[in-house]
């Protein structure tokens, strides 16, 4: 968690030291053209890393299971993570010429999209990222990512030095999420050989659907879910492009940024809640994951509240000394963003708990309900009150979520746990 948090952290000098060297419209535009591949990548990007970590603990206490088999379904993650990628970055200049034009970015901001669509084609994470955690590699995937932001940080530096304006800041962004992704691969690989894994690259991609049977729409009802939560966490910084311009979507995306280090938290939790349970469900531990996602909701819960009370103790202050004056509206757009956030980061464990109960479905309908509920609201509140209006609708959309996954999770577990009332003796009697 610490890692995480410094990771956040760190990533945000990046983010101070663009906004101070480009000013509010071009870091309004350098955040558009990010917002935009991420929201490409996210929306067609196979997160195989649910389906991964679901299947391979449940081949743990299979006795069939074997290393090769084992080596076989990664290489069916890598597959589908490969695939995606090269999708997504084809899409993304492919559409843009069509669809840029909605979000106040003008045709001659075509060359940056095209060169940032190269981080999208290596950004290959779903495989390492279910092999790192199983594996119980958390501090690494932690570490590995300060150390591509720590680099993010020095060549924006430089670019604000020799003064090399908008196209300098998005070669910086390309190049540090390479080499941040050619790392996260290459610890993945390594995580496999510790396990005893073998190699995926030498194992035979044959019949891969046939022996995983449901890997692939399992992958594909969680993939639809991360899709619908990209387009309220992400597609949220071009709506707010959209509707009110590049000055207000910098602003936005910076009260995002600073929210974030409270939000790599819950992300952080859930990362870490759910191979164990998966493996708790597996083994019919009920009652120890009934415990593990009550204590984790007071421990996030708390920490959301502590999040924003320092926030508006101390928030107007870090945005002037880090971004300068002209930034500070965006400080009430970080104490609704950190509101909204409360709400996210009480859902992540019951998204975790329902995932590693093989209910992704519940999980999408819910997030379907919940976008429909955010842009209904965003299109009414962001054209009268301003960028705010997004946080708000984050918040209503928010509300939604946790309620129903918290409803949905116990109501599955309630299945699986006795009920006293027909158990006692006095019933009985």
């Amino acid at each position: 968690m610490s890692g995480n948090i410094v990771n956040a952290a760190v990533m945000l000098i990046s983010v101070a030291i663009a906004a101070r060297a480009l000013g509010p419209f071009e870091y309004g535009v350098l955040v558009l053209i990010l917002s935009y591949g991420r929201v490409i990548e996210r929306f067609l990007r196979f997160e195989s890393w649910q389906p991964l970590i679901k299947f391979a603990a449940d081949e743990e206490h299979a006795q069939s299971s074997s290393k090769p088999r084992m080596a076989r379904l990664y290489l069916y993650g890598l597959l589908l993570d490969t695939t995606s990628c090269a999708l997504a970055a084809l899409t993304s200049i492919g559409l843009f010429a069509l669809i840029a034009p909605l979000f106040n970015l003008e045709a001659r901001f075509f060359d940056f999209v095209a060169i940032y669509s190269i981080a999208l084609l290596f950004n290959i994470s779903g495989m390492p990222t279910a092999a790192l955690r199983l594996a119980g590699r958390f501090r690494t995937i932690a570490y590995c990512q300060i150390v591509a932001n720590i680099l993010r940080a020095l060549l924006a530096l430089l670019c604000w030095y020799q003064g090399y304006g908008l196209l300098g800041f998005v070669i910086v962004w390309t190049l540090s999420q390479i080499f941040s992704a050619s790392i996260f691969l290459f610890l993945g690989f390594r995580a496999l050989k510790d396990l005893h894994i073998p190699s995926p690259l030498v194992q035979s991609p044959r019949h891969l659907p046939r022996d995983f049977p449901g890997f692939f729409s399992f992958g594909l009802s969680t993939n639809l879910s991360s899709s619908l939560r990209t387009l309220t966490q992400e597609a949220d910084t071009l709506l707010v492009g959209m509707l009110a311009g590049p000055v207000p979507a910098g602003f936005y995306n910076l009260a995002k940024r600073m929210a974030k280090i409270a939000m790599q938290v819950g992300a952080h939790i859930q990362a870490v809640l759910y191979p164990d349970m998966a493996r708790l469900w597996s083994r019919e531990s009920f009652r120890k994951f009934r415990k593990m996602i009550l204590r984790i909701q007071i421990v996030m819960g708390a920490f959301g509240l502590f999040s924003l009370c320092g926030a508006w103790l101390l928030g107007n202050w870090a945005i002037g000394l880090a971004f300068g004056t002209q930034y500070s509206d965006a400080y009430p757009l970080l104490l609704t963003q950190l509101l909204a956030i409360i709400f996210i980061m009480h859902a992540s464990p019951s998204r975790s708990a329902l995932l590693a109960m093989g209910k992704p479905g519940i999980i999408l309908v819910v997030n379907l309900v919940a976008t429909m509920i955010f842009f209904l609201l965003s299109f009414w509140l962001i054209p009268n009150f301003g960028p705010i209006g997004a946080n708000i609708a984050h918040i209503g959309a928010g509300i939604v979520v946790a309620i129903a996954l918290e409803i949905g999770w116990m109501h599955g577990l309630s299945k699986k746990l006795p009920n006293p009332r027909k158990t006692s003796p006095s019933h009985m009697t």
